[in-house]
This record gives C-alpha cells, sequence and structure tokens, in this order.
C-alpha cells in the first residue's frame, strides 16, 4: 500500500491516518507494524507511531508474510476452562509464564496451548500465537485464548474498549483507609529499576485505571476485589504499592512480604496472591456473554483459612 497524503489528512496523526485506511487491523497492530520497520514515510522509518503527517508526504506499507510458529508444542498440563472452534478460556497456573521471552524459551503457557489447542490465532506474532491478553508470570487465573485472527480482533477490542470484563481477588497486606474506590493514575517504567513499574506523572507513562473493593477484612490483612478499566503493565500491583500504600502479600518486588502464618504443611504461593477469578466477554461471533469464574488456588485458599478476621 502506497498513499499520498492530502490536504484531508494534513495533521492526522500515522497510526490513525493507517488505522482509517487499512482493513482488519487493531490499533496495536498498527504499531506493531510500525516499530517493526513495515511502515514508511517518505521512504523513511517513522520516530514515532503520533507522527504527525504533512501534505505531500509519501506513506507506504509493505506488510511481511507471516513467519511459521517458531514455539513448539510442549506436554504441559494445563486447564482448559472452555473451547469451542473460535475461543477458549484456559486457567493459568502460578509461576508459569504466558509467551516466550528474555530467559523464558519453553515451559510457557504459549508451549501448553500449541499441545493442547489445535488451532490458534498469528496475529499477535509467532511466539505469542493466541494470547490476547497476559498474566504475569505468579499471577495466576483465567486467560482468553483466540483461536482465529478474527476472533483475536474481536476480543482484543473489547478488552481496549474496556467492554470485556476482569475480576481479580488479592490478599493486600492491612487495611484500606476507604471500603472501594477507583485508582485512574499513570503507569511508566521505574526510573531506577526498569524491571518493574511505578505510578508517574501524566506526560511520562499510560493512563490505568482500576476499581476496587474490600470483601473481607482480617488482622493485618484484606481480601480485595479488583476490576480492570485497563490493562497495563502490573497495573494492580503497581497501584496497591503506590497508591493505596498496601502492597499485595508476596509480591516482594513491590514492597510485599511473605505472610508468616502458613506451616510447612500449607501449599504456599510463588509470589503474589493475586488471582484472576473472573472473565467476562461478547462471543466473538454471537456477541453471546461468556461468563467464567473459577475457584480460588490451593495456596490462597490456605492463607484465607489461616488469617483471623478482624475483630475476632
Amino acid at each position: 500500500m502506497k498513499i499520498k497524503i492530502e490536504e484531508k489528512d494534513k495533521g492526522k496523526r500515522l497510526d490513525v491516518f493507517l488505522l482509517e485506511n487499512m482493513e482488519d487491523v487493531s490499533r496495536s497492530r498498527v504499531k506493531t507494524l510500525i516499530t517493526d520497520g513495515q511502515v514508511l514515510v517518505n521512504d523513511k522509518m517513522p520516530q514515532k507511531s503520533g507522527q504527525a503527517l504533512k501534505v505531500g508526504d509519501c506513506v507506504q506499507v509493505e506488510v511481511q508474510a507471516p513467519k511459521p510458529l517458531e514455539a513448539k508444542a510442549e506436554d504441559i498440563p494445563i486447564e482448559i476452562v472452555f473451547e469451542e472452534e473460535d475461543v477458549a478460556v484456559v486457567n493459568k497456573p502460578q509461576g508459569m509464564v504466558v509467551h516466550a521471552g528474555a530467559g523464558n524459551s519453553d515451559k510457557t503457557l504459549v508451549n501448553a496451548l500449541l499441545f493442547h489447542i489445535k488451532d490458534l490465532s498469528g496475529i499477535n506474532g509467532v511466539l505469542r500465537p493466541g494470547i490476547v491478553h497476559r498474566l504475569d508470570k505468579n499471577t495466576a487465573g483465567l486467560l482468553i485464548v483466540a483461536k482465529n485472527d478474527n476472533a483475536h480482533r474481536n476480543l482484543a477490542k473489547q478488552i481496549e474498549e474496556k467492554t470485556a470484563k476482569r475480576i481479580y481477588w488479592a490478599i493486600v497486606e492491612g487495611h484500606l483507609k476507604e471500603d472501594r474506590g477507583i485508582i485512574d493514575t499513570y503507569i511508566s517504567r521505574h526510573k531506577k529499576n526498569r524491571t518493574i513499574m511505578a505510578v508517574c506523572g501524566e506526560n511520562e507513562g499510560k493512563r490505568a485505571i482500576t476499581e476496587y473493593q474490600v470483601l473481607k477484612e482480617f488482622k493485618g490483612f484484606s481480601l480485595v476485589e479488583f476490576s480492570l478499566k485497563t490493562g497495563r503493565t502490573h497495573q494492580i500491583r503497581v497501584h496497591c504499592k503506590d497508591f493505596l500504600h498496601h502492597p499485595i502479600a508476596g509480591d516482594i518486588e513491590y514492597g510485599g512480604s511473605m505472610p508468616k502464618v502458613l506451616t510447612k504443611s500449607d501449599p504456599k504461593s510463588l509470589g503474589q496472591y493475586l488471582v484472576a477469578k473472573e472473565i467476562e466477554f461478547l462471543h466473538p461471533k454471537t456477541g453471546k456473554v461468556m461468563h467464567f469464574e473459577i475457584e480460588l488456588p490451593a495456596y490462597f485458599s490456605a492463607l484465607l483459612e489461616k488469617l483471623t478476621p478482624s475483630g475476632g
């Protein structure tokens, strides 16, 4: 595709222009095309996806043919909560990485999906087939998997437009000042520790919105429900530490500590006590409401049973 910019598109953002002029592409896909060098403006790679276009600019898109999947199928047990021709829902265990990355080339959820599920969407690249959204390694729970590209685009749009519902439960340290509320901040990479995220100023990061509600208070801890309105990296964990000032139990990276009430025989957490407990979305083909909910993992329930109710 090669288009010369006319007066009507003067000043328009490059990514917006591409969304308007390309069929069946999502905003994230457009961003990937730009960062991967498959989009040129006047025969040069643009410096940013939001570059303003000028009259006479020549925008060229050369979409490369998708590479064959490089991740290998591995016979790793996973719980498939639901599966049909367009979508699957899986219950990711704590300690499993979703897809390959630095230091994680195998034993990921993707490796397991390639073994257990016949078809997966390829729109998200060769190492993340079917992955519409993700969970941190030590966050357990429900995750949607797309089985074809049309389903992937539809589901990604629902998440982007905040119509898909994602409910998490967490055990946080201490008692919150308010029993419920909405956290609305901006998040970016931590300035000193680039492996974690932090709340930042409006011009420094991406907007992150989380709704929360305290479900039950215990001596020294609270059981809290979180609803994601955006899906930033480590969003709930960051908001618990930097906004609520009550880190998630077991979340060492974000100021939490491992509870000491468990005995050696109790199942223990590998990290944060955070579970993606419920998920709801519209079926990408039929539009039917799909709702799924899981029981709490054994390590999570074990801690709740050991905690003393507040006032008890």
